[in-house]
């Protein structure tokens, strides 16, 4: 041990030395691994943004706690998070914020219209993306280091168009979409199988992710007498959308994807969103298994609320990017990216393969409808 001071180490006990020691050595061999988030952490998507944080946060935790090693190092991983507000262009400021920061993998974004553009930025500086984000095209671009977490569009608005057809029996629908890259690929997906299924498409029509007002489409929707409307967007603008349906009279289903499927949107439609109002979320329901029953409990008592969406998929996620580490002996993401592309891991929002795209081989869906202001999943096979 070398001393720049004499003075210094003569005023230090000898066994203050010795005792010091152990704890010199373990200081030198801990790393800190920075692993960056991005999601919508203000503006009207703000409630999502942070159940991913705090889902994130709950991971980290535990993995500092419990001593993870990788090259006989004990990592301790660093949150660096960041507010891309559901903003392409502010998502793209963050990522290079990201990039700089040396972050060695990136959980998130929540929205395909913000996850398009980055996933390049990323793939291109080599540092793994884990996304839920659900638009076909950000895995089908050919990126090795971009992975999701989450079932894709494809899986969650066919869910939606077949559940329409032989569970609801419907024989009509309009669809309306946000335009955003995922309102309008869920929106998409659920046409193509909607019709696949006998479901005859009566009118298609276009919104903002901004729009509050929707009394003009939904009236000429009315006038088609549609069975059901599905709509690709977000809570924020289905909520509004659906005590327009009820102030029109219109006793038309409502149907939509994942970003809809929380209770944010019984707070903003209120009585309206009720029983002829159905999601899907990606993964099964927490309450059916031993892992998810305690991730809620270890959710609320942390953060004093309930978990919304994809939480557990942010745990997950952070949980599979250290496993894949400790598998490939390395934090640096061109030597672990691999290792995870071939992990097998049981989570607490489903089991995790990847296929050659890096989506999810298996990602089941649960559909949930909504009663009292709470959401309630549909039993299993419904």
């Amino acid at each position: 041990m070398m001393w720049k001071n004499n003075t210094v180490r003569h005023l230090l006990p000898a066994g203050l030395i010795l005792a010091m020691l152990p704890m010199l050595a373990r200081a030198t061999d801990e790393q800190v691994v920075k692993i960056g988030l991005t999601g919508p952490l203000s503006g009207q998507q703000a409630a999502l943004g942070k159940d991913d944080e705090y889902g994130f946060k709950l991971a980290l935790e535990r993995l500092n706690a419990s001593g993870v090693m990788v090259a006989g190092k004990r990592i301790r991983f660093e949150l660096v998070s960041e507010d891309d507000a559901a903003d392409a262009r502010t998502g793209m400021t963050v990522a290079q914020r990201l990039i700089d920061s040396k972050v060695k993998a990136v959980l998130g974004p929540y929205n395909s219209g913000v996850a398009l553009p980055i996933s390049r930025l990323f793939n291109e500086a080599g540092i793994v993306m884990a996304t839920v984000a659900s638009n076909p095209k950000i895995t089908q671009q050919g990126f090795p280091y971009i992975f999701r977490i989450s079932a894709s569009d494809t899986q969650l608005g066919t869910k939606m168009g077949t559940f329409a057809a032989r569970s609801l029996k419907l024989k009509q629908f309009a669809v309306i979409d946000d335009r955003t890259a995922y309102g309008q690929g869920v929106a998409d997906e659920f046409e193509k199988a909607a019709k696949a299924n006998g479901i005859k498409i009566i009118a298609r029509e276009f919104t903002t992710d901004k729009a509050t007002d929707f009394s003009a489409i939904l009236s000429r929707i009315k006038a088609s007498k549609p069975d059901g409307i599905f709509y690709g967007g977000y809570y924020t603008q289905a909520g509004p959308m659906r005590a327009q349906m009820k102030q029109l009279g219109m006793d038309a289903y409502l149907l939509g994807g994942d970003a809809i499927c929380n209770e944010e949107l019984a707070k903003l439609g209120g009585a309206s969103v009720d029983g002829h109002v159905y999601c899907p979320q990606g993964g099964p329901v927490l309450e059916q298994s031993k892992a998810g029953r305690a991730f809620q409990a270890d959710f609320k008592k942390k953060f004093g609320i309930e978990p919304l969406t994809y939480s557990a998929s942010m745990f997950d996620g952070l949980n599979l990017i250290a496993k894949a580490m400790q598998k490939a002996n390395s934090v640096e993401p061109e030597h672990y990216r691999d290792a995870l592309a071939f992990l097998s891991h049981q989570g607490v929002a489903g089991d995790y393969q990847f296929d050659n795209k890096r989506d999810l081989k298996n990602s089941p869906i649960t559909v949930y409808t909504f009663k009292n202001g709470q959401i309630v999943a549909l039993p299993e096979g419904k």
